[in-house]
């Protein structure tokens, strides 16, 4: 039983470490993103302000990545607890099923946020 809750500890910390890698990389890639919006702008697109577009662009990416790291765990944790209750009770599977499906909905909700925040731009 020990084993489980350090495996499920360095789970989590590797979570994390992945996490925090993907935000760094968000804020280092970012800074290039203007430039791009500013050549939109001058060929006839609507004028926007480079700093707002930097953080739309940089907030629709947390949310959409964040989130399906989120749903990832989520399922890992969920699918682990649902086959062990298959193994005892074969009948419980359309519940299980359900469990994982709300559990996959995270990265669902986490997509359509970053599309309606890249649309308010």
């Amino acid at each position: 039983m020990k084993a489980i809750k350090t495996s499920h500890k360095t789970a989590t910390t590797i979570l994390l470490l992945v996490a925090l890698v993907v935000a760094a990389a968000a804020l280092f890639l970012i800074g290039s993103m203007p430039a791009s919006a500013q050549v939109a702008a001058a060929a006839g697109g609507p004028a926007a302000d480079p700093s707002v577009l930097r953080w739309a662009f940089l907030s629709a990416a947390l949310a959409a990545g964040l989130s399906t790291l989120a749903a990832g765990y989520a399922v890992a944790v969920v699918g682990s607890a649902a086959v062990g209750a298959l193994a005892e009770k074969p009948e419980l599977l359309g519940r299980v099923l359900i469990l994982v499906g709300l559990a996959e909905g995270i990265a669902i909700y986490g997509l359509i946020v970053a599309i309606l925040i890249l649309n308010r731009t």
